[in-house]
């Protein structure tokens, strides 16, 4: 794991090599907190939690998949949410749940995330206030078909090595293993029976901790197994024939439905033609595709209600509650919507601060204390490469123009928009034309896909298609050999060859109401599976007519509406496209700390370093090309009045003007002072900087000398503060200190105290308790006038309460008299001079005792005071 590995930083860009050292590491939050964190990537964090808390600027943690969970724990601990809180706990059993259902094994990484999370967390006044999980779904081929020599998704296998043989019985599962499910086999079938079983049970945990119930999740898991056994052929008449009928009547036994009317929902259709419904048999192909549409389906769906279950926690006392996670909005949407409501209140002077208090208040909340932390996709090239791996690779080539803009192409256009000549020439890598190939409105790759799927084409005419647009697009090549339905793309990590033929299927991604309407609440008796197709039933049955041939997404599409049951109003590429997009605007407002991540092989060897692999990542991730910037250029800018607001403690006082209008002298006042003791120190790094018309431009060398000497003066002026505070104070209290100590030592030995006649000793007061202060005490007619306001009289203290008449046992109030049960034997020391009241011995309980906690019995003519945890109320025998 990276957080194991080696670190080292490029400016302030944190540069890890992952050494593969803790192969097995489940990487949940429960199973990293055992290990130390680099002080590299607790730096990260604290410059992040700082910036939050010194500027109230959202924050962006970018990194890799097997980083994120120290940062996350790192980000609870530095925010006063530590990993003790019920929060965190929170989110620790999501992530492994989440872990569990989206991660999987490729050829390159064995616990490979295939779901990219932004996680929001939200600090407000130095506490945890939130946090909230965003998905990124996409590989949904997976779940039906892994390619060759990699896995499905973990919990299927754990789950077949973690239950027991009575769940297994209950789900159908008997005798089934990963060679025998075809969902499975057709990947690599090992495993761990020990890890995956031990895995299962803290998945199954987790769940509990979640308020999830286990055994509705798991039936759809099993369910969705037993489909890929369901297998239709082509019959002599005009229905299919099924093969697998057995697992059939099984799947709908577990999804609370009749074995008829899910073979119907898979394998009939209702087509609207011009106003007419018609209803026709599907062939034994379309009957298949039906089948794992409804696979991919339950398995999304699932995913997404736990991640909507995990973001529907709530902090304990918290006001503004927290966003479920079909809602698309983020902080900064609710900032918007409360500026608009604040900006509707009252039109008077008194209203209009009223409304600016609210709406600082609800931006404060808003953005004050977000914390981003980006686990997105990386680079892919598997073999062969379909329509969810484009999706995969725009998304990091994307994440990689983010990261040149914010670290090269603004530095360079700053420089030349504001006139400062910068000697060092950076030539780094522009790949937005491999984005527009992909992406572009009406030419890119993905929009003709959909225009593709609106006219019902295929995968050769798409190809060809695309062939044609971009025949001058030195990103895009035709491999060898030639294929009609395969095409390669340049990307700015490496070429990757790209299958065509289930682009426009994948794309589609529907599934059929007639399908969708079996899981109505008249017809199915599983409730979860009802709620994971429930805002298309309730748009489906909207109206009357049901089925009336619409389709519906296989995913819970980002749109809240549905049109009524219309068909879907977006593809699967035009839905990352928006969420990506929506991702990006988050991005953009937040200050990104960036860590980028490397691995040392491809076979996930311990401790062995592959050059060709590491060069090859150091190239397409341009590290030399930041090294370049880091060293001899100015990567970094400030805003005159912001630089001097925070470094202006590192000038004399006396020689600062303070002004605005001398704000740029100031400036140069304080670097000068920085130079002067830089040079006593005969550093060799570029210290050099440049002020520009609206900045000053600083390299790195100069930044990191302001902050360390920020950081000392600041120390220095924190301890000479304490320890002139501390002086006075014990001077001040000195005088009054050894008065009291001369009077304890004259005054006699108090008394000792003897408990005779029944007399608690006074308690002594507790060690190290200082003295009470004479001058302190309360005016004695300040406490007169207080007790007359509540009725207090010094003289008298309170009556005692009456005892109730009654005692309560449950809901009931239960009067005296009452037989009771002796617990145990009263007195217990007695010695016999006494009654004796054995344990088992019915009494009679008369009342309550003026004794705390005491009742009054009476047995054979003896009165007794007997502490009630010696009696047990019988109900059944009340007189």
């Amino acid at each position: 794991m990276f957080f194991l590995g080696f670190q080292t930083n490029v400016g302030p860009i944190l540069l890890c090599v992952n050494p593969y050292r803790d192969v097995g590491n489940p990487l949940t939050l429960s199973s990293t907190r055992s290990l130390a964190l680099s002080p590299q990537l607790n730096r990260v964090v604290q410059e992040a939690v700082r910036q939050q808390s010194e500027t109230g600027y959202p924050q962006a943690i970018i990194l890799s998949e097997s980083c994120i969970h120290a940062v996350i724990e790192a980000t609870f601990c530095r925010s006063r949410g530590g990993p003790e809180t019920d929060a965190f706990k929170h989110l620790a059993a999501a992530f492994t749940v989440l872990r569990s259902l989206g991660s999987a094994k490729t050829m390159t990484n064995s616990e490979s995330s295939r779901i990219g999370q932004f996680i929001e967390v939200q600090v407000t006044d130095g506490a945890l206030y939130r946090t909230k999980i965003h998905c990124y779904f996409l590989d949904q081929t997976r779940v039906i078909r892994p390619l060759p020599g990699e896995k499905n998704y973990h919990i299927f296998y754990q789950m077949l090595a973690g239950l027991s043989s009575d769940e297994r019985s209950k789900l159908n599962l008997e005798g089934h293993k990963p060679s025998t499910l075809r969902y499975l086999q057709h990947g690599d079938t090992r495993q761990d029976l020990t890890e995956d079983s031990s895995r299962f049970q803290a998945w199954k945990t987790c769940l509990g901790v979640l308020g999830i119930p286990f055994l509705d999740v798991v039936r759809v898991l099993a369910a969705v197994l037993l489909l890929g056994n369901v297998q239709f052929l082509d019959g002599k008449g005009m229905e299919v024939d099924v093969k697998g009928d057995a697992e059939l009547n099984a799947v709908a036994g577990l999804l609370g439905v009749s074995g008829a009317a899910l073979f119907r929902g898979l394998t009939s259709r209702t087509h609207n033609a011009r106003g007419q419904l018609v209803k026709s048999v599907c062939d034994a192909n379309m009957s298949n595709m039906t089948r794992d549409c409804l696979a991919k389906a339950l398995y999304c769906r699932t995913v997404a209600t736990i991640v909507r279950r995990a973001n529907s926690l709530k902090r304990l006392g918290s006001t503004l509650g927290t966003l479920s996670s079909d809602s698309n909005e983020s902080v900064h949407n609710q900032a918007e919507v409360t500026s608009q409501h604040a900006s509707t209140i009252g039109g008077s002077t008194n209203a209009g601060s009223k409304s600016m208090a609210a709406l600082n208040n609800a931006v404060r909340h808003a953005t004050d204390g977000f914390i981003g932390i980006l686990d997105m996709f990386g680079f892919e090239d598997p073999k062969p490469s379909q329509l969810e791996h484009l999706c995969i690779n725009l998304c990091a080539e994307t994440m990689q123009h983010f990261y040149n803009t914010h670290i090269f192409k603004s530095s360079i256009e700053s420089c030349r928009d504001e006139g400062i000549n910068c000697e060092v020439e950076v030539d780094y890598v522009d790949n937005v034309p491999c984005i527009d190939l992909v992406s572009s409105l009406r030419t890119g790759l993905l929009s003709m896909l959909d225009v593709e799927c609106s006219i019902r084409g295929t995968a050769e005419s798409y190809v060809s298609k695309i062939k044609v647009q971009h025949k001058n697009n030195t990103r895009l090549f035709d491999p060898k050999p030639m294929d009609p339905r395969l095409f390669g793309i340049q990307h700015f990590a490496g070429r990757v060859v790209y299958d065509a033929t289930d682009f426009l299927d994948t794309n589609k991604d529907v599934v059929p109401d007639d399908l969708v309407a079996v899981f109505y609440k008249h017809s199915c008796n599983f409730g979860f599976a009802t709620h994971l197709f429930g805002s298309e039933l309730k748009a489906l049955y909207s109206v009357e007519t049901v089925p009336r041939g619409v389709s519906f997404r296989i995913s819970p599409t980002s749109h809240t509406d549905l049109l009524n049951g219309d068909e879907p109003i977006s593809t699967l590429t035009q839905d990352f496209h928006t969420r990506l997009d929506n991702l990006l605007r988050t991005l953009v407002h937040a200050r990104p700390h960036f860590v980028r991540c490397i691995c040392s092989n491809s076979q996930e060897t311990s401790n062995r370093f592959d050059r060709g692999t590491v060069v090859r990542q150091i190239r397409s991730l341009q590290v030399l090309e930041t090294v370049n910037l880091m060293a001899g250029g100015y990567p970094h800018r400030m805003r005159f009045k912001a630089f001097n607001a925070r470094y202006r403690l590192l000038a004399p006082f006396a020689k600062l003007h303070r002004t605005e209008e001398k704000v740029t002298d100031d400036c140069h006042l304080i670097l000068q002072y920085v130079l002067d003791s830089i040079s006593k120190q005969q550093s060799g790094v570029s210290t050099s900087y440049a002020l520009g018309k609206r900045h000053i431009f600083l390299s790195e060398g100069i930044r990191q000398h302001l902050e360390r000497l920020r950081s000392e003066t600041r120390q220095k002026a924190a301890t000479l503060i304490q320890s002139t505070w501390r002086g006075w104070h014990c001077r001040f209290r000195w005088s009054t200190l050894r008065r009291e100590k001369e009077i304890q030592n004259a005054a006699p030995p108090p008394a000792s105290r003897t408990t005779m006649g029944g007399a608690r000793p006074r308690p002594q007061p507790i060690a190290g308790t200082p003295p009470p202060d004479p001058n302190e005490k309360c005016d004695a007619k300040i406490i007169q006038q207080t007790c007359n306001l509540f009725g207090l009289d010094l003289e008298r203290p309170p009556p005692v309460p009456p005892s109730r008449s009654y005692t309560v046992a449950g809901n009931t109030k239960l009067g005296y008299p009452q037989t009771r049960v002796m617990k145990m034997s009263y007195p217990e020391d007695n010695n016999g001079d006494g009654p004796i009241l054995p344990k088992g011995e019915t009494v009679l309980v008369v009342g309550a005792s003026h004794r705390r906690g005491h009742l009054i019995v009476e047995h054979k003519h003896c009165t007794l005071h007997v502490p009630f945890q010696f009696l047990e109320l019988k109900q059944s025998v009340n007189i």
